[in-house]
């Protein structure tokens, strides 16, 4: 595992906050492109088509085991995940399209996709910062969702680096895009290991104090399709609290238990049990216990398959597909996802911290290092 300079705790996860990222600002950039990619034996790579004038790419990493990711460089996005089960059968765990046109349908949720400058919601799209109010972009009724219109899951990114188990993306955000302030470079990287770990490092820096939150937004359903929801799936959050949120999903600023109630996922527990008492469904940021360890777990009974994942990060937004209603086209096999066909675990900061003075902050000012280290394990149960 890569640890990047000194700030870095490693525990599968990495433990990291923006205060402790201090450093003497970069004397280059932080995306740099020096030489044409090598070609590398178990790397596969293709032209997935076009978008905006630019070549679109998509690659392949697989391991001696069976495992298979699928990864493109429009949105950064994962789209495909083929882990097998426990008869050895490989299957597709995350929901997407056949082709890059799917992917670029107006009504395409995120599948997969890398969302930022700020994953998840901005109230009324806007904050203050050092005195001034910055105005962004509306794109969730009078809120931001996923950094607005121009999303970071809605462009093609750079391919800035390709090893026999890695690809890593750029893109460099100019100042002012979608109202937020700053030149932000930000790479991923992922890393299929021969463990059967999909590993995603996120890391960005900036000429201008601005808040990041960088995210992955994969539907997973461990059927591989078998089941048509998740709501059998079980779920463990290692997570005692969470942040309770109005009618618009935008936290209240405060931090409640989860203890006895529909939230509470400490013990493992199948995600259909209490959904029906949680209006809407479950869209809501989890505390993490220990940020830098494992904060989730889900078993799918019927194919054995346990997905564990550990992050760097203080939260994960937890979010059963409530708005996945048939469509948009153009879905694998010709499968309708509905309802709660996948689940999200978003790796993050809280929603709001912009706004919210007692999370945590969110703020990367010019010399420091944005970090953010998520792993899904997968093995067989």
């Amino acid at each position: 595992m890569q640890i990047y300079r000194s700030c870095f705790y490693m525990s599968l996860g990495l433990l990291v906050t923006l205060s402790s990222c201090k450093e003497k600002p970069q004397q280059t950039p932080l995306v740099t492109v020096s030489a044409p990619m090598p070609s590398h034996e178990k790397l596969i790579s293709i032209v997935y088509g076009r978008f905006d004038s630019t070549d679109v790419m998509h690659y392949t990493l697989k391991n001696k085991n069976g495992m298979q990711a699928g990864i493109s460089s429009y949105g950064a996005s994962l789209t495909h995940l083929l882990v097998p089960d426990r008869t050895g059968k490989p299957g597709d765990v995350v929901l997407g399209f056949n082709s890059l046109e799917g992917y670029l349908q107006k009504g395409n949720p995120y599948m997969g996709a890398t969302v930022g400058r700020y994953a998840n919601r901005i109230a009324k799209a806007m904050f203050t910062l050092n005195g001034k109010t910055y105005h962004l972009a509306k794109n969730n009724g009078e809120n931001t969702l996923h950094g607005g219109i121009k999303s970071f899951g809605k462009l093609n990114w750079k391919t800035v680096n390709t090893t026999d188990s890695s690809v890593a993306f750029a893109y460099v955000s100019i100042d002012g895009e979608e109202g937020f302030p700053g030149n932000l470079s930000t790479r991923v990287t992922y890393t299929l290991t021969s463990d059967n770990i999909l590993k995603l490092d996120y890391a960005a820096t900036t000429d201008a104090p601005t808040p990041i939150n960088l995210s992955n937004h994969s539907y997973f359903n461990l059927s591989a399709g078998t089941d048509s929801t998740i709501l059998d799936h079980e779920l463990m959050l290692n997570c005692s609290r969470y942040t309770p949120v109005n009618d618009q999903l935008i936290p209240l600023g405060k931090i409640d238990s989860v203890k006895g109630g529909p939230m509470d996922f400490t013990s493992a527990k199948k995600i259909g049990r209490d959904i029906a008492n949680v209006k809407g469904g479950y869209d809501h940021n989890f505390v993490a216990n220990h940020p830098g360890d494992l904060i989730a777990s889900v078993y799918h009974a019927g194919s054995g398959r346990l997905m564990s994942v550990y992050t760097s990060e203080p939260g994960v937004q937890f979010y059963t597909g409530n708005f996945l209603n048939g469509s948009p086209i153009d879905t694998k096999e010709g499968r309708k996802y509905i309802k709660h066909s996948g689940f999200c675990l978003e790796t993050q900061h809280f929603p709001d911290s912009p706004n919210q003075p007692k999370f945590p902050s969110t703020i990367l000012k010019p010399g420091e290092t944005y970090t953010q280290s998520t792993s899904y394990a997968f093995s067989i149960k």
